[in-house]
């Protein structure tokens, strides 16, 4: 009889709150059979970012945050063997990796076997002029990174080797569930009908909190009780692939229909053809069904045949990013700020995008014109922002010279200015041959 498998997700993005791990762990300790944490902190540019953090420091480029999301749980989780699969390697796995053994050793716990996927980095391989190439990417001396989202493959593998605990860089989000699933079931890596399903459970845990209520919350309209406490999610995935998913015990949020539903549709284009490396799945005929509790059940979902291609996500450097901001109140403000904002451009140019926080910003246009065919509205509470992209960083450094100036330069009444310096980044996506990329582990000492 196979055991069950357990997943709960105790991250969904950089920056995530720090306390969710630690509710989802004591879940799982109380759980039999096969436990897993999963922790997701890589986007696309979270991953262009820790490359540029590793140029300046060869020793850093994994998740910043690492140490204090692992810090409170890990004695828990080897001791009961609950093993922790994770993207936080990011631009650096090994680096993430060293990090760990470092930290079990400071806990004077037992020495964890800690496994690197490698393979994601097409910047790192010898070959990497010709492997972007052969992507259609260019390799200007601009380019930041060029990551492949590799499958659950490797993860399953490193899994099998008696790994503890996994560090990857790149992979698809929901592959941090498939390949717990792929090593504790034993399938094959072309069994579509499982692997479907499976997908599609990673897709519901992926992003922490969005299935538990946060992201779904809309007072009044979608109330969730306890968002302050949220709860992360917890699943029991079934051996065919498909999952029930609940939430760390004991704390708040919600696990319905509705906050599923919203979830399983979440970034997806076409439904009956959601890519990832390991599938294609099919949600077409899925149904979503409340078991009470906090339970609801996926069933439904089929799956067909993975691409032949791995997508490559790649950063270039594209200039300096400049913001500023300001604050006008009382009578007359929106039209104090507006004049604010003509200042700024007959000062800097045209180009800048101007944003007037309260009344129009979210919806507004990177050139002004939409901005400028407006009515005044008379706000009384508005906040100008200015932002422009630059080539070089004295010309961005002048923009947030220039709002702060508007302290006495006039319109009246203007405060609270803050301003921002940083690069940007511009992205390109490409597709490779899945041939020509190999994914691999190795166990760290």
């Amino acid at each position: 009889m196979v055991t069950p498998l357990w997943i709960g997700c105790g991250a969904g993005f950089s920056g995530d709150r720090l306390d969710a791990p630690l509710p989802v762990v004591r879940t799982l300790a109380r759980r039999e059979g096969h436990r897993v944490l999963i922790l997701e902190t890589l986007a696309e540019r979270t991953l262009a970012l820790a490359q540029l953090a590793r140029r300046e420091n060869p020793q850093a480029g994994y998740e910043p945050l690492l140490e204090p999301l692992l810090r409170p749980v890990l004695e828990l989780c080897l001791r009961e063997r609950i093993a922790i699969v994770s993207n936080f390697g990011a631009a650096n796995p090994e680096g993430a990796a060293r990090h760990i053994l470092g930290l079990a050793r400071e806990l004077k716990l037992r020495a964890p076997r800690v496994a690197v996927v490698r393979g994601d980095d097409l910047l790192a391989r010898e070959d990497a002029e010709a492997v972007i190439g052969l992507a259609g990417l260019a390799r200007p001396a601009s380019l930041v990174s060029a990551n492949v989202y590799l499958g659950g493959e490797a993860i399953a593998a490193a899994l099998l080797d008696g790994a503890d605990i996994v560090v990857t860089g790149r992979v698809a989000d929901p592959s941090l569930v498939s390949g717990p699933a792929l090593a504790h079931f034993g399938w094959a890596a072309d069994d579509w009908d499982r692997l479907g399903p499976a997908t599609m459970a990673g897709h519901l845990l992926e992003c922490g909190s969005q299935v538990t209520g946060g992201y779904f919350a809309d007072p009044g309209f979608k109330d969730v009780p306890g968002l302050w406490n949220l709860g992360f999610p917890v699943a029991e995935i079934l051996p065919d692939g498909h999952c029930i998913v609940g939430k760390a015990e004991d704390t708040g949020g919600v696990v319905d229909r509705r906050t599923v539903t919203e979830q399983l549709l979440y970034e997806v284009h076409d439904p009956s053809a959601y890519l990832t490396p390991d599938v294609s799945a099919d949600i077409s005929a899925a149904t979503v069904t409340e078991l009470g509790g906090d339970r609801v059940a996926l069933n439904g979902v089929r799956g067909h045949r993975r691409p032949d291609t791995l997508k490559v996500s790649a950063f270039y450097e594209g200039g300096w990013l400049g913001e500023a901001e300001i604050s006008y109140g009382g009578p007359r403000a929106e039209a104090r700020a507006r004049l604010a904002a003509d200042v700024i451009r007959h000062r800097l140019g045209e180009g800048l995008r101007v944003d007037l926080i309260g009344v129009q910003s979210l919806l507004a246009d990177d050139d002004g014109r939409l901005m400028r065919g407006l009515p005044d509205s008379g706000a009384r509470d508005v906040r100008l922002r200015v932002a422009g992209k630059f080539a070089e960083r004295a010309a961005a450094d002048t923009l947030a010279r220039e709002v702060n100036a508007l302290y006495c330069c006039g319109p009246a009444g203007g405060g609270g200015v803050r301003s921002a310096v940083r690069r940007r980044l511009e992205t390109r996506s490409a597709y490779i041959d899945r041939a020509l990329v190999n994914a691999s582990h190795e166990v760290l000492a």
